[in-house]
């Protein structure tokens, strides 16, 4: 697999919209868990304990490099131009920190895709870690392991102008019309267990068959994550407009994790990795580069 090389680019980190936006950020995890701690998510390593989480002892698919797995194609603003090579976009920005926190120079990172669906199956996996917005839960977690969470967010309604939903206030206003969803995310559990339309989910493969039935008026709205929607709405829909995020779908809105293999090696260092970027602010200053715009949203009840 050829290396590929991450150019720099300049950080506009802005402490107060990120503030911002992790208030705003409430959100609507679909889990059936309860409690304190992130279900799933393996315990981070500490340094101090002993442990070396450097290159020449991680257990990695090839000696001294890293792979990382995106699905294709990666959308703004989680990528940009659907190209995670070139380090722009959050979660492009956050693999390259994991990276770096890890002791992975730029040109020590190759990358791969696999198909979201594909890569929360169980079984080997043709990466070191992935990251696509996987929303960690124990469901999930039975075939794959999760780092710390690197981001929360909500689930949000999107539509047209000219579609039924463009005026809705409450989810009762969507519960008779067509609502849409990628197969085996969140999204669609939003959409079954929140919205509970009488028609049902109408269920895609991708983000983008979703968004081509909503263009065709075969769904009067899809749901999405709360970023990816701020961003199709200004940018790839006709007159596109947010309804609202879903906030009843749990406390703490949806965490994302890095997915691994299950009881991977790498499991604690990676979350290790996440964890010290919490500490020292890199994520936060990440948001707030890439995702300053997703700090307001009505609320649908």
């Amino acid at each position: 697999m050829p290396t590929t090389i991450r150019p720099s680019h300049s950080s506009a980190a802005v402490a107060g919209l990120a503030a911002l936006l992790a208030v705003t950020l409430a959100g609507c995890a679909p889990e059936d868990d309860t409690g304190g701690t992130t279900p799933g998510v393996s315990g981070s390593a500490d340094p101090s304990d002993g442990g070396d989480c450097g290159p020449e002892n991680l257990e990695t698919l090839e000696e001294g490099m890293l792979t990382i797995a995106t699905d294709q194609p990666a959308y703004e603003p989680w990528m940009v131009e659907d190209d995670p090579t070139n380090g722009q976009g959050f979660e492009a920005a956050v693999a390259y920190a994991v990276a770096g926190q890890l002791g992975y120079a730029d040109d020590a990172v190759t990358w791969t895709r696999v198909p979201f669906n594909a890569a929360i199956q169980p079984g080997p996996k043709e990466f070191d870690f992935d990251i696509n917005q996987f929303t960690i839960n124990s469901r999930r977690a039975k075939a794959v392991d999760f780092s710390s969470p690197y981001y929360t967010a909500s689930q949000a309604v999107v539509t047209t102008g000219t579609s039924p939903a463009a005026t809705a206030t409450s989810i009762a206003d969507l519960q008779g019309l067509r609502i849409g969803a990628q197969v085996a995310t969140t999204s669609l559990d939003a959409v079954t267990e929140v919205i509970a339309p009488t028609g049902g989910p109408a269920v895609f493969n991708t983000n983008d068959d979703a968004k081509l039935a909503l263009e065709n008026g075969q769904v009067d709205a899809i749901v999405v994550d709360l970023p990816t929607a701020f961003f199709i709405t200004s940018a790839e829909l006709t007159d596109g407009k947010i309804v609202g995020q879903l906030a009843d779908t749990g406390s703490g809105g949806d965490e994302f994790g890095l997915l691994l293999d299950k009881d991977s090696p790498l499991t604690e260092c990676v979350s290790s990795a996440v964890d010290a970027l919490t500490k020292d602010g890199t994520l936060a200053d990440l948001e707030a580069e890439w995702l300053a715009d997703v700090a307001s949203a009505p609320v649908l009840e």
